[in-house]
């Protein structure tokens, strides 16, 4: 019985993580105009930028940035920096405290949380950043 008891909350905790799960326009409407900046282990892991046309501005906070484009594939948020980097695919959940992130790949353990955001875009450095 008490097994039984378990699968139904397991079963239901899995639903209503489905639930909070953002689509593409959710999670457009929810960071569009937003830097958000992530932590993984109580610790700022790195922080993006959102704007229009799915365009955006990522960091490890190390004054380098990385621009590239997201889009909404198979019910997952996709991003795309490049040649040089794989395209990354995660689940986003809307929660209290803001948004969560699961990593969809290889290391699906990798999960990021939202800190924090700020309406100003991240600031980068380096010569090919533009004026």
């Amino acid at each position: 019985m008490r097994f039984i008891f378990f699968l139904l909350l397991t079963f239901k905790s899995a639903l209503a993580g489905a639930d909070n799960m953002l689509s593409g326009p959710d999670f457009d409407a929810f960071t569009k105009g937003h830097t958000l900046y992530y932590s993984q282990n109580g610790k700022v892991y790195g922080a993006e930028s959102y704007f229009d046309d799915g365009r955006v501005r990522w960091s490890f906070l190390d004054g380098n940035c990385l621009f590239g484009r997201w889009y909404e594939a198979d019910g997952l948020i996709c991003f795309e920096y490049g040649e040089d980097i794989g395209i990354q695919c995660w689940r986003f959940f809307k929660t209290d405290n803001g948004l969560e992130a699961e990593f969809d790949g290889d290391d699906d353990s990798l999960q990021l949380y939202e800190a924090y955001r700020s309406p100003s875009p991240l600031e980068c450095r380096g010569p090919d950043v533009g004026v």
